[in-house]
């Protein structure tokens, strides 16, 4: 049985940016059923990873990227699913959560093969992470109701091409847990 990661991208969002608005009304709704994963995966044992923008800040930590987003219009969403003890927190400098990051190092070290990616924005970070973890030939798995955009369409398309271009399974985070159940 292969050992699976939840992946928590960008959720620490500040939200200050052309769109930012439209993003954030459309995260909302994506937090409880990430949190859902989240307990599903502590229940199991099982990694759970946040993965998450460096804001430009070369300097900053973990502790400085939540704190900036605590007083921010990301506020609400930060102090919902901030990292609890034993779980990872990664900064990434780029849209992907592999690229110029240890996550490929930490997943090998925890012996995990499949990863469930979940957060922002679906259409940049989700998408290219997605498709650096199949080249890296990763199980994976995006539930649609775990992933937003900043509009319905730009999420749309790209959990159209997370689905057919990648053949990644995108059906929602209880029919997830439910085929883990089995």
């Amino acid at each position: 049985m292969s050992k699976t990661a939840l992946l928590i991208i960008d959720m620490f969002n500040d939200f200050d940016f052309v769109g930012g608005e439209d993003l954030l009304r459309n995260t909302e709704p994506i937090v409880d059923p990430i949190l859902k994963l989240k307990r599903h995966f502590k229940a199991n044992d099982w990694p759970v990873i946040y993965c998450n923008d460096n804001f430009g800040q070369w300097k900053d930590s973990t502790e400085d990227i939540i704190r900036h987003v605590e007083s921010s219009k990301g506020s609400t969403i930060a102090k919902r699913i901030a990292p609890e003890d034993k779980e990872y927190f990664i900064i990434k400098p780029r849209h992907s959560t592999f690229y110029g990051t240890q996550l490929d190092i930490l997943l090998r070290q925890l012996e995990v093969t499949s990863l469930v990616l979940t957060g922002v924005a679906s259409d940049i970070c989700i998408l290219f992470s997605a498709n650096d973890g199949y080249m890296r030939e990763y199980e994976l798995h995006v539930p649609r109701d775990c992933v937003a955009a900043e509009t319905d369409k730009r999420n749309d398309s790209a959990l159209v091409v997370i689905h057919e271009a990648l053949g990644i399974p995108i059906d929602d985070a209880e029919t997830y847990i439910d085929q883990q159940d089995v």
